[in-house]
Order: C-alpha cells, then structure tokens, then sequence
C-alpha cells in the first residue's frame, strides 16, 4: 500500500485511490525477513515496487500491475548478529543500469552462493556468478552498488559476516560488474577488517564530491579499500546514516549510534571524528536525521532510545548538544502501543524544508504514523497492519509517499494537500537514493 502526495505538476499522475492498494500474489512475510525497494524497473520514468520474501523475489509496476515474479532462494533473513545479512527487515535486493545501455537491472545475492543480475522490465536472467566468499563465512550476504572506479555505478560492493559466534559484517570486498559478467571474480580490493554495524549492511556515499564512493561503517574506506577514518568504539554501532549534517564543513558527514562503551552517538567523515555525544549514556539505538529544525544550522539526530515501553526520544544538535527529550507515552494518542515506535523513516511529507518522521507501532503489525521529531507531536495517523515500512516517492511530484507491506498487499499512502513547497527533493542527492537501497529495520 502507498500513502502519498497529491500531484503539484500536471505530468505527475497521482493515485486516484488513498491508500493505493496492491494486491500481492507472493507469500505473506511470516518473521522479519524480507523487505521492498522503489526504483524505476520498466524505463518509464516512474518508480515501482521491488518486494523480497523468503523464496520470492516480486516487481508490480507503478501502477500496481505485476511486472514478474521469481522464486528463488534470495539471502534474506532475520537477526544479522544470528543468521548473516541483511539483517531484519533488509531487502536482499538492489536495482541500477549497471552497464550503460539505458535499462535497469535488478541484482540479489541466493543462499546457494550466486549473484543473479536480472532484467528490470521481464525479471528474465541476464548473467550470473558464483564468487567465493572469504574464509571463515558461509557466503556473501549483502550487496551495496557503488562508483569505486569514477564510471558511474558499474561497481559492486560485496559484504559477508563470520559463521560462528556473534556475526559482524568484517569482510568486504569490491568488484567491477563488466568483469563479474565475464567470469573473471578477481576483487578490486578486499578486507577483512571493516568495522561493520553489528545490526545492519554497509553503506556506500561519495563524501568528499570526487567522484567516488566511500565505505561507511565505523571504518570509512576510500574507494581502493583504504581506512581512512575509524571512530573510537568500545561497544558496537546499531545504526548508521549519512548526509550533509554540517553545511559549515565540507563533504557529507557520517552519524552513527553505539551499544554500550558509553551508548554515544558520533559525528564524523573524511577528516575523522567531528564529534560524539550522549544523553546520560542512554542507549540511542534507533535514528532519524534531518531537518528537523529550520531554525538551527545543519540537521539534527532525532535518537528513539532502547526502553521496551515507555520510549523516552530525545534530539542532538548538528553540533551535538540535547535540544529536545520527551516521553513518547505523553505525545501519542493514549491507545498506541505502550512499546512506542520503530523503522522509523525521516520524510519529506510536505516537499517543504522542514522534515517529519514516519514510523509503524513497534513490535506488532499496526497502525503508522508521521509525527515531529522535536516535539514527538502525531501529525497523521494511518490505520494500518504494517509488517514493513518504506519512504519513497513513488508519485513523482518531489514529496514522498509512505509504503506499506501487509498480508496479501502492499499500499501506498499520500497527503492529499496539492499546494507543496518549493524545497528539493531528498531524491535529487545520489547518496539519498543509494541509502534507500541498503536500508533495513535499524537503519531505514
């Protein structure tokens, strides 16, 4: 299902029906694994829907029509830290031109060792490899695609945990697609080192504007696989997110949310560490960045807190000070959840430069809600029964829509306001839209 924006421009054809409701001839998700991404799969310019589920690989074009179905066996599961990446609510699934000619290719990772490229409009097999993973893993497990070369997203970045104890994402690898189409599996570069989010993938941003991707974890790796910042973690990071936080220093910085060693929250980038700060060494777990406050310099970090029930959310500054901290039971309505929220999703509901949160009740399949980070105030609530929760914009008309995934459906929901604002779209910056593709449940 899509909840979404109301169209400002006559070429923007919005969904007569809100929500706009799709129905899925695909399994049900039955636990966490499995997710859904937004990516234009057919070349007409609109975006559609990608949807994982164990054993299922699904795309509906944007008019809701099933463009194709695989059943294949697609790495996707549960907890990362107990069954490998994706990690919960991760979907196992990417979408790019890969080789220059004009169409999108859909690409995943199987549990029997393969990477599978398909074509974007027929879902139809375009080229396949096996590239073995490093000793110590079971496979390859996440897929990230990148511009590690300077020629445009024609690169992939492979990423795999350990397949006993606790298992970290620390070794990556980088390879160039033409040649995996080849045959040749030889890595541009490996390690097996990365300081990985214990919960979630890496993520790919060009932060420095060369041209080039860098890897975030808790290691930023320049493009040939080199350390170029590490930040001083005691515990783990549960979440990463990255964005032009400091609008006074140049690049794109790195925000990051650690688990014990202090339970802080660091700034950081290119140059290393900006800064780390906490609130009474609470645990932050769960983020949103943005724009939170026009009236403040650079964006802010909105931080739900690890309580079971009763959350108590607070906000840092883009310089890292506490500027805002309630009690959620106190801001929303008095029947949700006692547990609060969770894949929480920043949003650009109003395509005006003051962003808003979405969320879904936390720990059941439920209502979703958009509400102010600062104030924790509810601006909308969907009745719903939300397994999954995305933020694309679907409907093309610069504000985003929140998507749903349910038993049997996936809906799109849409403010029905036809006067937007004038602020860009998140989806005009490249490293926006490659976040989008690697999200999962701690880090949407």
């Amino acid at each position: 299902m899509v909840l979404g924006a109301a169209a400002a421009a006559e070429d923007v054809r919005q969904y007569v029906e809100n929500p706009f409701v799709i129905a899925l001839d695909i399994p049900a998700p039955t636990d966490s694994a499995g997710g859904l991404i937004a990516a234009d799969l057919d070349g007409d310019g609109r975006r559609d829907y990608l949807i994982t589920v164990p054993g299922h690989v699904a795309a509906y074009g944007h008019d809701g029509q099933r463009l194709w179905v695989r059943q294949v066996p697609v790495q996707v599961g549960g907890s990362s830290e107990s069954h490998g990446l994706p990690g919960h609510h991760g979907p196992g699934v990417t979408a790019g031109d890969i080789d220059g000619d004009g169409t999108t290719e859909v690409l995943f990772l199987t549990r029997d060792g393969f990477l599978r490229v398909l074509t974007g409009r027929t879902g139809k097999d375009k080229w396949q490899a096996r590239i073995p993973s490093p000793e110590g893993t079971e496979r390859w497990e996440h897929l990230v695609l990148a511009d590690f070369r300077g020629m445009g997203d024609r690169d992939l970045l492979l990423q795999a945990t350990n397949k006993q104890g606790y298992r970290m994402g620390r070794f990556v690898a980088a390879f160039a697609l033409e040649e995996l189409a080849r045959g040749r599996v030889k890595p541009l570069w490996q390690r097996d080192d990365f300081l990985a989010c214990a919960h979630n993938g890496a993520r790919v941003a060009d932060l420095d504007g060369d041209g080039r991707d860098e890897v975030l974890g808790g290691t930023i790796l320049s493009c040939t696989g080199r350390i170029i910042t590490r930040i001083p973690l005691r515990g783990h990071i549960d979440s990463i997110f990255v964005d032009d936080v400091r609008p006074d220093l140049p690049g794109l910085e790195v925000v990051a949310l650690e688990e014990g060693g202090g339970n802080r929250v660091f700034l950081y980038g290119i140059e290393g560490l900006i800064w780390e700060s906490h609130y009474n060494h609470q645990e932050p777990q769960n983020a949103a960045l943005g724009e939170f406050d026009p009236g403040r310099p650079g964006l802010e970090i909105w931080c739900r807190s690890r309580y079971d029930t009763h959350q108590k959310p607070w906000v840092f500054s883009s310089t890292g000070e506490v500027i805002s901290h309630y009690e959620m039971d106190r801001v929303a309505p008095k029947d949700w959840t006692a547990k609060g929220v969770e894949v929480i999703h920043t949003i650009d509901w109003t395509g005006r430069r003051t962003r808003l949160a979405s969320a879904k009740a936390r720990h059941e399949s439920g209502d979703v809600c958009i509400f102010d980070p600062i104030s924790g105030k509810f601006i909308k609530r969907f009745p719903e029964q939300a397994d999954r929760l995305y933020v694309a914009d679907v409907a093309g008309d610069g504000r985003e829509e929140i998507l749903v995934l349910r038993a049997g459906s996936c809906a799109s929901i849409t403010t029905r306001s036809l006067a937007r604002g004038n602020a860009p779209s998140p989806w005009a910056k490249a490293h926006y839209r490659k976040s989008k593709l690697t999200w999962n449940y701690y880090s949407p």
